[in-house]
């Protein structure tokens, strides 16, 4: 899996491939040869007395000495760069991957985990693919040569490396073969303490509140215990390699001397051979601990290249039809047909037969309890999710039949938990509508109650906005989000519980300004408060993910037990009739809050 990840982004990089393998097939050839012509320095100069040989011999060295190292820094340089190339690549297609993916397939392997595979994998494979190129192809040329011109030199003392290659190759099998599972738990444990670390930073003003800090503080350190443990024995490993070789460097180096003098004194060898001959066993010995470098690094860009394929490979479950039709744009007729929907391994589903019809100019609001299904059933009209079972029309069209691009673009989602990104004011608000003008986009901020906040910003539509808009208040983020959905000018409005961080006077007076701007769009609105939409056209109501009451207010309070419960809990009842009534203080203020600021566009219910 490894060797086809990095073959697969090697492919358009043909040209420096080869150029790759030709420089370090040159560098390494001259590195070779470079003992010979030493040897016969000393056999046919130093001990012959011969100056001028030396003198040529010694330039010709300094020649392929220049060589060599011109290749070499080339082909570091070429290696480098394509290294970098096969990383980006990897990157960029992973990032595309997670781009399709839905909730669901985003939930199965964690957001910390694919921050990991995205990042710290990539690099593995990356650094192995630059090792590759500078000592792996350099390695299997430099032991061959090196065993050949061995050979060359004395037969009989190269009898040595049958006994040193043997030992070396069985330590680098044993290690191998404990690091490949060692690795591989490492990188399961980075994601862990990058789930724990991502939890703690985005749940720390809750920890401070609650006196969490010392529970937080032990289980980071269990989780960076486990870590470093791990690294520790995967340290102590690695570490046996690099002993093992110079113990047997050395041991060789002694063994050639000893036999190679022998050899000498009885005249079967020259000085200079042995020399040439010890230069060798030390290239042959350096390739083996290249090769040994590249075997250490190898099981953990096995065990990370995995982890990449595993992304790669993964279908989303939201994708486009096989016959999807890109249309320009949806209206916003829309019709809900037995939506079921089920996450994988659940015993039951979290929505079950849920049908109703919206149309333009029309209200429809969605109410039950937490973990009633609500977000779920807004989810499904953008295709965050898909339905498992039932269908759903938008402008005539089953959304399945049309592309992604073309049923998101005809909605404006406002979702749940309100979230800007990095940039400005404008930015933000553009990414509903990219070509929108300053005037368009201080339209939408007045239609969502954010103008006046952002008129007081120095900077106005080019005020900076942190990471999740953490430099504004959770209510300014929520009417950012909704002035980016007004932007858009879809032909659906879903608001998942958009108004919950707004004060009652604000959500009157912003849906009193939504409701010329959504006069030709179906909306649908989730809340959680039934002052927010008690004038809504059609109100949803839903229990343990059924659709147990749908109506008007005043038809949801004679037929509909739970919405009566709903309409209870914040409202009150009047105790004399038995019937759930507003109270008179509090429909007095309702009503002198919103005036018309209802959300129903024909007529709405008083």
């Amino acid at each position: 899996m490894l060797f086809q990840l990095i073959a697969r982004n090697l492919a358009p990089h043909k040209v420096s491939l080869i150029a790759i393998v030709l420089l370090q097939l040159l560098s390494t050839l001259a590195t070779l040869y470079l003992p010979t012509l030493n040897a016969d320095i000393i056999d046919d100069g130093v001990v012959k007395g011969q100056i001028d040989v030396i003198m040529n011999l010694g330039l010709w060295m300094l020649v392929i000495t220049a060589g060599q190292v011109v290749c070499a820094v080339a082909a570091t340089y070429l290696s480098a760069r394509l290294a970098m190339g096969v990383g980006r690549a990897i990157r960029r297609d992973l990032f595309n991957k997670v781009e399709t993916f839905s909730s669901q397939e985003v939930g199965i392997i964690g957001a910390p985990s694919l921050i990991t595979r995205t990042t710290n994998d990539v690099q593995q494979v990356q650094m192995l693919t630059l090792m590759s190129f500078t000592m792996m192809v350099m390695a299997p040329i430099m032991c061959i040569g090196g065993i050949v011109l061995a050979m060359a030199q004395d037969v009989p003392l190269s009898g040595l490396l049958l006994v040193i290659l043997p030992v070396l190759i069985i330590v680098i099998g044993l290690i191998v073969r404990v690091l490949v599972p060692t690795f591989r738990k490492v990188q399961h444990q980075l994601d862990d303490i990058n789930g724990v670390l991502r939890e703690q930073i985005t749940g720390i003003s809750v920890i401070r509140a609650f006196g969490r800090r010392d529970y937080e503080a032990d289980r980071f350190a269990t989780a960076n215990g486990a870590l470093t443990s791990s690294q520790l024995r995967a340290g102590r490993l690695m570490s046996l390699m690099f002993p093992t070789i110079f113990f047997v460097v050395n041991v060789t180096s002694v063994g050639v001397l000893w036999f190679g003098g022998q050899r000498i004194d009885a005249g079967d060898m020259q000085i200079g051979a042995l020399t040439a001959f010890l230069s060798y066993i030390m290239q042959i010995l350096m390739s083996v601990m290249m090769a040994m470098f590249m075997f250490m690094m190898i099981p953990r860009a096995a065990v990370s290249a995995e982890r990449i394929m595993e992304v790669l490979n993964t279908e989303a479950s939201v994708v486009d039809g096989p016959n999807a039709v890109d249309v320009t744009r949806l209206d916003g007729r829309l019709s809900v047909t037995n939506a079921t929907f089920t996450y994988p391994g659940a015993q039951a589903p979290v929505l079950s037969g849920v049908s109703f019809t919206a149309s333009p100019g029309s209200t429809t609001a969605i109410i039950g309890s937490t973990g009633s299904g609500k977000s779920t059933l807004v989810n499904l009209i953008p295709r965050l999710l898909d339905a498992t079972e039932g269908g759903i029309e938008l402008g005539g069209h089953n959304i399945k039949d049309v592309t992604l691009s073309a049923l998101r673009g005809s909605i404006g989602l406002v979702t749940q938990n309100a979230y800007l990104f990095t940039g400005t004011v404008a930015s933000n608000v553009r990414m509903g509508n990219p070509e929108a003008t300053d005037d368009q986009l201080w339209q939408a901020l007045e239609t969502a109650q954010a103008a006046d906040f952002v008129r007081d910003m120095p900077e106005g539509l080019d005020a900076p906005i942190e990471q999740g808009g953490s430099n504004v208040s959770g209510g300014q983020r929520q009417r950012l989000c909704i002035a980016r959905a007004i932007a858009a000018a879809p032909s659906v409005y879903l608001f998942d519980d958009s108004f919950s961080a707004l004060d009652y006077a604000t959500d009157a007076k912003l849906r009193a300004a939504l409701k010329p701007v959504t006069r030709e769009a179906a909306v649908l609105v989730v809340a959680q408060r039934v002052a927010t939409i008690k004038d809504a056209d059609n109100i949803l109501v839903l229990d343990e993910g059924l659709l147990v009451g749908q109506g008007s207010h005043e038809q949801l309070l004679l037929s509909c037990p739970t919405y009566q419960e709903i309409v209870n809990s914040q409202l009150g009842a009047d105790e004399d009739s038995g019937s759930p009534t507003l109270e008179p203080d509090q429909a007095d203020a309702d009503r002198a809050i919103s005036g018309k600021a209802d959300f129903g566009s024909k007529g709405g219910h008083s």
